[in-house]
Formats: structure tokens, sequence, C-alpha cells
């Protein structure tokens, strides 16, 4: 297979990290180059790219280049943008994930003990999609959890070692009164337009 020139990669990463057809003018503005230049380029990415070479084809559409998938594997792309997609975490399955992170070992009453609410639903989410697993039981028989590799991997990490350190986000004693402060003027604030709940008896 013939090796692409530093222009026709650079216009091949472009073209990889557009979701629309680009202009040649474009592709020259952002390679730093002459319209000749790109379309050189270009010609040496269709060759490359040339029908039946590999699984994605270099094609002109609506006055500009795209790469598209090759015909002969449409049928599997279709099948795999069809999966159903994982929804995001939700804040209480992130605080919990967190917890966990950062205590590994943890059980599910440490858990809620420090969300303040119960955690089971949201750590069972997490087991079911594989970012915590079982890691033993503690000394009083609760079930431990820790991350997975699929954690690590999601989240872009090496290892545990690469997670933030909290320190960084910890606040001075004025930022903590300042919150505690907007924090209880909030709360007051919600109570005074909830009605309250009618008296028994």
């Amino acid at each position: 297979m013939t090796e692409l020139g530093p222009l026709a990669r650079t216009l091949e990463a472009l073209l990889f990290l557009s979701p629309e057809p680009v202009a040649v003018p474009d592709l020259a503005q952002a390679a730093d180059c002459w319209p000749d230049d790109a379309e050189a380029a270009l010609a040496e990415l269709r060759a490359a790219y040339a029908p039946g070479a590999r699984g994605l084809v270099l094609r002109e559409l609506a006055g500009g280049w795209t790469l598209t998938t090759a015909p002969e594997a449409e049928p599997a792309a279709r099948r795999l943008l069809a999966r159903p997609r994982t929804p995001p975490l939700t804040p209480a399955q992130a605080e919990t994930l967190a917890i966990v992170a950062y205590l590994q070992p943890v059980s599910r009453p440490e858990i809620t003990r420090i969300r303040g609410v119960s955690a089971d639903s949201a750590a069972a989410t997490l087991l079911e999609r594989g970012l915590v697993e079982e890691a033993g039981r503690s000394q009083f028989g609760a079930v431990l959890y820790r991350t997975t590799p699929l954690f690590l991997k999601l989240f872009g990490l090496d290892s545990l070692e690469g997670l933030p350190d909290p320190a960084q986000w910890d606040p001075s004693p004025e930022e903590e009164a300042e919150l505690r402060d907007r924090l209880l003027k909030a709360g007051e604030q919600r109570a005074a337009v909830t009605p309250a709940a009618p008296s028994s008896g």
C-alpha cells in the first residue's frame, strides 16, 4: 500500500474529523497550503481510497470532499449504529461511581452514608454496566465494590493513580462559609414557596 505524503495525511485527518463535506479552499486554509497543493494531496487520497481498497471511500459531494463508508460495509455499519446507545450516567450514579473510585474497596452502606441517600439503585446500575464489580466483603459482611478495567478505559486512565487529586477542589474556610450561606438561603427560599403539608388528624 502506497504511503501518503504529509499533506495528504493532514487532509485525511481533516476529512475524518468533519461531519460534512469540505470544499478544497477550506481544506487548503485549514492545512495552511495552496489550493493546488490540496488538489494534489486529494489525488493521493483518491488513489489510496479507491473503491475496493479500504472500508472507506473518498467522495465528492455537495461541492466538497468527504470520507464515506464503502458500499460493502454499509450493512454492517447500519447494524452497529442501530444498537441501543447507553444512556449517560445520572447524577446519583456519577456520585456513587466517584465514591467507589476514590475509596475502593467500599461497601454500599458506606456509600449511602456518604451520599445521605440510598445507593442501591445507582450501585446496581453501575454493576450492570460493568463500571464497578464486587471485591469481597467487609468485616460486617457487606459487599465491597471496586472499579473495573472498563471504568479506566472509558475515562481514559492508565491506572487509578491518574484520577484527579480531589485536594485541588477543597474549598477554603471562607469558600465553605459562603457556600453554606448560599445553601441555607436557597433552602429558606424553597421552604417559603413550598406549600405546607396538610396536618393529619
